[in-house]
């Protein structure tokens, strides 16, 4: 199903929100050359705002409120969650939650769909 204009305002209202939780901020400081995914903890505020962020386009598009091409073409999820998803899969690992965070990494390997 291709996109519509509930899509686009939908998109229009997540920027918004990702803009007062500072995503803009957060995606400069995880794509900078110094970011260690590795060390990155899912406490930091970089990190846990694309996880949030993320997490929530996952489940949109997984329960077809969101078009998965439209969040495809607007927002590079396999290259933030290969950033932030080791931490996110050690704060589940520690938390004994396997399914924190599933829908970004769904959504970010592919295979989010309807349920």
């Amino acid at each position: 199903m291709p996109a519509t204009y509930d899509d686009a305002k939908l998109v229009v209202q997540l920027l918004s929100w990702g803009t007062q939780m500072g995503l803009p901020e957060a995606v400069s400081a995880v794509l900078a050359d110094d970011f260690d995914p590795d060390r990155a903890s899912a406490n930091d505020s970089d990190v846990r705002a694309l996880l949030s962020f993320g997490e929530t386009i996952g489940t949109f598009v997984k329960h077809d409120v969101l078009d998965r091409a439209f969040a495809d073409d607007l927002w590079w999820m396999q290259g933030t969650w290969a950033k932030v998803g080791p931490a996110a899969l050690r704060l589940r690992e520690r938390l004994g939650e396997p399914r924190l965070y599933e829908n970004f990494e769904a959504l970010a390997g592919g295979s989010v769909s309807s349920t």
